[in-house]
């Protein structure tokens, strides 16, 4: 697995993993990388230093990034499961759902579903609170 620091187009910073460089560079071509603030797919990575392995007794325990990365996965998989549960999902039709609700044309409920970059703009631009679901986690998969 590889980390790369990532910014959109939009200036919203953050991470991606990746299961090497090529997967970061396939899935950018395709517009499959996008921007967890704005959905924006205009995301380049940003300059970062590698990271240096320590000793064998340093690598023994996990250190606090590790530990901190691995809460935050658990709660970002909590807060996706709770909304898959409890909320409409309205797929592609998300932007005109969620304006119709924002304008009182519909009925105030929790919803999820997708919508391109410039619908998320749109809606931002407009004061319709939103946010972006947390990825799915990752396949796991047997290595044998």
């Amino acid at each position: 697995m590889i980390k790369y620091a990532l910014a959109c187009d939009h200036a919203h910073e953050f991470e991606g993993w990746f299961g090497s460089s090529g997967d970061y560079d396939d899935q950018a071509a395709r517009g499959l990388v996008e921007c967890p603030v704005c959905g924006s797919t205009g995301v380049r990575k940003q300059i970062m230093a590698p990271a240096v392995a320590g000793t064998k007794a340093q690598r023994s325990a996990p250190e606090p990034d590790a530990r901190m990365r691995e809460m935050m996965m658990a709660a970002m998989s909590e807060v996706r499961r709770e909304v898959e549960d409890n909320f409409d999902y309205v797929g592609d039709r998300f932007a005109k759902e969620a304006r119709d609700i924002h304008e009182g044309r519909s009925e105030e409920r929790g919803i999820y579903g997708e919508a391109s970059p410039k619908e998320v703009k749109s809606l931002l631009e407009d004061g319709v609170r939103i946010a972006a679901l947390p990825p799915a986690p990752p396949k796991k998969t047997d290595v044998n």
